[in-house]
């Protein structure tokens, strides 16, 4: 057995331990299930074993399913067998007659967790990082072999609702209160612990393995607080929109669950794990959130052959808002940071930026006043170039200004050693242009950090047609050592993450200027998935920039920043001085103690028509649109990966997790129909939604982006 080992004691009570050889962690997946069942086999029919400690050779007691298996593809055939193969497994320690007690010497999530609950008792090891938990709903999912039906037995509708749908995981402390693990011991004293359990003699029959055992609501919800329980969480499900089908899919289970004889409501569980899994939203999510996402941190898009880099000194000139962030998460890496403005206290104000954060931090009990002051002091705030000497990289952070660019270029390379990295954190401007004020344009690289930095996990790198491999290697280095998510693209005006945001928020004023009433086109955005409405959000980053970059980009070679439809509307808008929520309102009002509103004089200049459009062609004109512009990003070679292309967008600026990104978009709703529907809705609306030639050929070949798809139907996509 390549997952565990089995070691017998004199005193009848053996330990499997489970030690995966294949992997960093224990991970459930079929080899891992055909081990622990010949295990449990073993120990049921040796006579001298009178009871089991299920340990961990790890740090972690178990991490879950191995994602990379799930991700493969089931029909709901398969899928139901995959979980029934897992919840036989552990019925069968259940039944072997010999009591089990779980020794969970490390988190234990998912699968891992599942495994704990099948045994007659847990103990949990005192330590804040052990945390336990079922996060499945954060993949599309829900746990597939007992783990609904065993948590709402042992902790009752109200806890089991609450970690199922939250995905939440908890703390021994925690743990212990909630009754989902029996006692909290620590890490040296866990197996004496749960050999002292097992000496007393326990019998090695779970409640509902006893003769007359009722389920625990068999005639209904008959106890008010799990009647509120279930209707607050179905109202909240509902408010949520139903894109993602787990929420709703765990609510039934366990609804049901605590109704049926034990063995019918795993059977239960497993149908509806098995239609979970063989849907493309839980395909979307594990790929895109888990597989590409730690792939890209890992590497996956460094160059070979260049030797790891790391980074000691950073230069982050320019100390607003997000040079500020850049210099806080590069000094809680470990990194020396010269801070740079055009003044001392124009730097200081930028690095007291790292005080707030951490204050709050010191306040809630993360961080320890020593370790915020220890970081406080690697950011040196100055207005002297000269402080550069010895930088390793170079993050310029100034106004989106080519000129003001180019001088803080020049000046900077005039001391920074001839090795150094100079990364230009523009979210628009050409690389390739930006870096003909440099002298080496084969270091300069474009790293596009999201704000606010110190919570965005995305940067977006872009290679200029000089930047050599080297380059992007120590680049994509200096990410990980940052704890960042890097996407890499090539150059173009916008890029990848800013060109196609555009269409989103163009979209929403578009549908303002052929009369759609506003509160249609924001909740039409909130129901297809995304995090706020485009009006809304053009009242917080300003109306003034995407028409000032629009503006920059006219007449420009190679403008891909070209508007159909949206653009009079916030040049009439800005006319009227409500640009911008900072301007005292844009699109919405904001009053003083107030909830913001819908800017009642919106109608006076844009009237609503008298026909108003369904809410789900607005949900795909927003998903389409971006889409689309993902797909010409492809065409163009600006994007090289679809990977890529999905983080950048969920990642980037909240494109809707469900769908798995703009590119598996697509292939989720068929490529052949996604064109077919695209012809349609440019027919409607402009040429931003037609297909290009080499996306009708892709169409024609059958060809989506990530090899087999499943097509759903597109009304359960938007």
């Amino acid at each position: 057995m390549r997952h565990m080992k089995i070691e017998k004691a004199a005193d009848g009570f053996a330990t499997l331990i489970l030690d995966n050889a294949d992997e960093s962690m224990n991970i459930v997946n079929d080899a891992f299930i055909a081990d622990m069942a010949e295990a449990t086999a073993a120990i049921a029919a040796d006579d001298s074993i009178k009871g089991v400690i299920l340990t961990s050779a790890k740090k972690a007691f178990m991490a879950g399913a191995d994602l990379k298996q799930l991700v493969r593809g089931y029909s709901k055939q398969e899928a139901y067998a995959f979980s029934q193969k897992a919840t036989q497994m552990h019925r069968a320690m259940e039944m072997s007659g010999k009591p089990w007690v779980a020794a969970i010497n490390g988190l234990a999530l998912g699968g891992g967790f599942e495994l704990a609950l099948a045994c007659h008792y847990r103990i949990l090891v005192d330590d804040a990082k052990a945390v336990v938990g079922l996060p499945e709903v954060n993949v599309g999912l829900l746990p597939g072999s007992g783990g609904t039906v065993r948590l709402g037995i042992i902790a009752g509708m109200k806890t089991a609702l609450d970690l199922l749908l939250s995905g939440r995981t908890v703390a021994p402390a925690e743990a212990l209160k909630l009754k989902i693990v029996d006692e909290v011991a620590p890490g040296d004293a866990l197996i004496d612990h749960a050999r002292a359990w097992l000496a007393t003699g326990p019998a090695p029959v779970k409640p509902w393995d006893v003769k007359g055992w009722v389920p625990p609501q068999k005639k209904g919800m008959t106890v008010p607080e799990d009647a509120l329980a279930y209707t607050l969480a179905a109202a909240n499900i509902a408010k949520k929109g139903y894109n993602t089908p787990a929420p709703l899919a765990i609510l039934s289970c366990v609804f049901e669950g605590l109704q049926l004889p034990f063995d019918k409501a795993l059977t239960v569980e497993g149908k509806y794990f098995a239609k979970l899994l063989s849907d493309p939203v839980a395909t979307n999510i594990i790929r895109t959130s888990f597989i590409s996402k730690q792939a890209a941190e890992k590497g996956a898009r460094r160059p070979a052959g260049v030797a790891k880099s790391e980074v000691k000194k950073v230069g982050v000139l320019g100390a607003g808002m997000m040079g500020a962030g850049i210099a806080y998460v590069s000094a809680s890496a470990g990194i020396e940071v010269v801070l740079l403005d055009r003044d001392v206290p124009t730097a200081q104000k930028g690095k007291d930026y790292s005080v707030k954060v951490q204050g709050k931090l010191v306040e809630k009990g993360k961080l320890t006043q020593a370790r915020a002051d220890e970081v406080l002091g690697r950011i040196t705030p100055t207005d002297d170039y000269a402080l550069l000497d010895g930088c390793d990289m170079i993050v310029e952070a100034v106004f989106e200004d080519i000129g003001i660019k180019a001088d803080t270029t020049r000046k900077a390379e005039t001391v920074i050693p001839p090795s150094a990295i100079f990364g230009s954190n523009t979210s628009t401007l050409p690389i390739s242009q930006l870096a003909q004020a440099s002298s080496r344009p084969d270091k300069y690289i474009g790293t596009h950090f999201f704000s606010p930095v110190d919570r965005m996990g995305l940067v977006e790198v872009i290679r200029g047609k000089q930047t050599s491999d080297e380059t992007l290697a120590r680049t994509l280095d200096f990410i990980a050592q940052l704890r960042k998510t890097p996407i890499v693209v090539n150059d173009s005006r916008g890029f990848y993450t800013s060109r196609v945001f555009r269409m989103f928020i163009f979209e929403g004023v578009a549908m303002v200027e052929e009369g759609i009433d506003p509160a249609r086109i924001e909740n039409a955005a909130k129901a297809a998935g995304f995090p706020t409405g485009p009006l809304a959000l053009l009242d917080e980053v300003t109306m003034e920039l995407p028409v000032k970059i629009v503006d920059d980009a006219a007449g420009t070679e190679g403008n891909t920043y070209t508007i159909e439809s949206g653009l009079p509307v916030l040049r009439k808008m800005i006319g009227m001085g409500r640009g911008s929520r900072k301007a005292g309102g844009g699109f919405y009002d904001y009053p003083q103690g107030g909830s913001k509103r819908i800017w009642k004089g919106l109608a006076e200049h844009f009237p609503v028509a008298a026909q108003q459009p369904d809410q789900d062609e607005l949900k795909q004109r927003f998903l389409y649109a971006q889409a689309m512009e993902t797909a010409r990003c492809l065409e163009e070679g600006v994007l090289e990966t679809p990977q890529d292309a999905d983080l950048g967008a969920v990642y980037g600026w909240g494109f809707p997790l469900w769908t798995g990104g703009t590119i598996s978009y697509i292939d989720t709703v068929g490529i052949e129909n996604f064109v077919a529907r695209a012809d349609q809705l440019a027919m409607k609306f402009g040429d931003r939604f037609l297909p290009s030639a080499w996306l009708r050929n892709k169409a024609q070949r059958r060809e989506p982006f990530y090899g087999e798809a499943a097509p759903i139907k597109e009304r359960e996509m938007a």
